[in-house]
């Protein structure tokens, strides 16, 4: 029988989520003006010229057409409904969160069963299930809005951890994030009694593009608690004892999932375990990074309530995973509803290759401009993905130099490509035009 999964938000979720401020109460004073800006009327001229309303469109061109209508409906996550205003905040200056990625909130496609990334989800909780029968307690609904002592402090990160700055989290507020990882929610489970669980959801993290990376994917991390009861007579000290148990259930997880691999462990660094390990696979003719893992470090256990135990934490990406098992080239395919994608993949079916179905030719446009201090890449991706959507594959600095001036001067490539559908050099053009308004306007920069 399949295990009961807790699917309605935290009872404390749901008491945060109250307290997040409705639509603004003060608008801006500046009068509306009269007509769209003169970036605004290109979209609407691009939206209206190869976006039509005749059906079937293409699905690139559906994604985009629809993101705005998307992004104005509530959506609802584990019983509590999130609006618009609640995530995208144009008046808050401290608000960093696009309607694109608003978008994406409440689809959770690691709950579809016949979905890559909820095959793959399905697979590792049958492991937890045989290897643990009944122990595991399952999260896969939780609220992605936290606060940011939930998302950093609870887990220790530093007060100057770059994962902190605007360039890396959305937030919501100057208290509010999108969660960057599902350790944002430990503190909370442990407090509420449990000692074994996992909890899978979408996390958010402002990042570059290319095939393997995007602004929001999925995680799952489980947790184990021990107290002294379990490591007593065992020869060892708790610490030795979690990270020996550790080291097994991961190594049959790995199993589980890729079969008789060799395995290794290297020693690595994380602000929430001590110590902390990589799991890699030989896989393919090369080492593949699986998951990172540790021993939970000490304060976490003792400010949620358990003085004398020791735990042990595992978190894991599921695109990296499924894009190796499946043979998935491109991470934004995890985002597709086009049949020739979605047809190929079955409930309980772990590792059936994906069969390409198209291969259209990607179209190259370069940008340069002269970079001020405020400038990042992570900015600059966002302002594209605010224009292109997923019918951007890439962008990439293929050039810099610094002149006698000392005014630096980056130039990117941005990679055009549709998964599903050819793009036409006059489409290309007006998405590139823009691109170049808006960075220009919301970045301050200089092009060249």
């Amino acid at each position: 029988m399949r295990p009961l999964i807790r699917t309605a938000c935290l009872r404390a979720r749901v008491r945060a989520m109250a307290t997040l401020p409705a639509t603004a109460a003060f608008s801006s004073t500046r009068a509306p003006s009269p007509c769209p800006s003169p970036s605004r009327a290109r979209r609407l001229l691009f939206a209206a010229r190869f976006l039509p309303s005749a059906p079937p469109p293409p699905a690139g061109a559906r994604a985009l057409r629809t993101s705005a209508a998307a992004a104005e409906a509530a959506v609802e996550v584990g019983g509590v409904k999130i609006a618009r205003e609640d995530v995208v905040k144009e008046d808050d200056p401290t608000n960093n969160v696009p309607d694109t990625i608003y978008s994406k909130i409440g689809l959770q496609l690691h709950r579809r069963d016949n979905h890559p990334l909820g095959i793959l989800k399905n697979t590792i909780y049958d492991y937890f299930d045989k290897s643990f029968p009944g122990q595991f307690v399952k999260f896969d609904d939780l609220c992605p809005l936290v606060s940011t002592k939930q998302n950093f402090d609870d887990v220790l990160v530093p007060a100057d951890h770059v994962s902190r700055s605007y360039n890396d989290t959305y937030y919501v507020d100057s208290q509010t994030v999108l969660r960057c990882h599902t350790s944002a929610h430990q503190a909370e489970l442990l407090r509420e009694g449990h000692t074994h669980f996992l909890v899978i959801g979408d996390v958010y993290r402002r990042d570059s593009i290319d095939s393997t990376h995007y602004p929001v994917f999925h995680q799952m991390e489980g947790f184990h608690v021990f107290s002294p009861d379990d490591w007593s007579g065992s020869g060892m000290d708790g610490t030795a004892y979690a990270a020996t148990d550790l080291k097994k259930t991961l190594e049959g997880l790995a199993t589980h999932l890729f079969g008789a691999v060799e395995m290794r462990w290297v020693d690595t660094y994380f602000p929430f375990t001590n110590p902390s390990f990589e799991l890699e696979i030989y896989f393919q003719g090369d080492w593949l990074e699986v998951l990172g893992c540790g021993v939970t470090e000490q304060e976490i256990l003792k400010s949620n309530g358990r003085t004398d135990h020791v735990a042990w934490a595992f978190g894991l990406g599921l695109e990296r995973l499924a894009m190796v098992l499946f043979d998935i080239p491109d991470i934004r395919l995890f985002w597709s509803n086009d049949q020739r994608f979605t047809s190929q993949f079955s409930k309980g079916k772990l590792g059936i290759k994906f069969k390409p179905f198209s291969k259209f030719p990607p179209c190259y446009k370069d940008m340069s401009f002269w970079i001020n201090d405020e400038f990042t890449e992570n900015n600059l991706c966002e302002v594209v993905r605010g224009i292109a959507g997923d019918l951007v594959e890439e962008v990439k600095l293929i050039d810099n130099f610094t002149n006698k001036k000392g005014m630096t001067s980056h130039c990117y490539r941005i990679a055009y490509r549709s998964m599903e559908r050819s793009l036409t050099d006059e489409e290309i053009n007006d998405m590139q035009w823009n691109v170049r308004e808006e960075v220009k306007s919301k970045l301050r920069i200089e092009l060249r």
